[in-house]
């Protein structure tokens, strides 16, 4: 596979990924039956399993790696950071308003980590414009 394969690819997952996220919390959200369905407790991982390895292939495919280039290291810090707020606002909120604010804050950082993807810039769309 090259890269622009590769590349489409893990863009692809990546709303895959998003996807599932804002429908799961949709379901969450609104009491749906559907989000206790098995296959909604299954699927995320594989998609999400895909989209990781599609990401490290990638990584060998250009020769760039966490935490020898900036951006990269970036959006491995912001995946974290984007897991954490997911499972608050899924599973861990205690109240309504903490799951809101758990889902637009990882929205927030998924769109900060395709920014930081964009501009190949650790900052993405928080840097100097210019």
């Amino acid at each position: 596979m090259d890269y622009a394969d590769l590349r489409l690819l893990h863009m692809g997952l990546a709303i895959v990924s998003l996807s599932g996220f804002v429908l799961r919390w949709t379901w969450m959200f609104n009491g749906s039956r559907l989000f206790k369905h098995r296959l909604n407790r299954t699927l995320p991982h594989a998609v999400d399993t895909l989209f990781l390895a599609s990401a490290i292939w990638l990584a060998f495919t250009i020769n760039q790696y966490p935490f020898t280039q900036n951006w990269l290291t970036a959006k491995l810090f912001g995946l974290f950071v984007y897991i954490v707020l997911g499972s608050l606002a899924l599973k861990r909120a205690a109240t309504r308003a903490g799951q809101i604010a758990g889902f637009l804050s990882a929205i927030a950082v998924f769109a900060w980590i395709v920014s930081v993807a964009w501009f190949k810039s650790a900052w993405g769309f928080l840097g100097p414009v210019g």
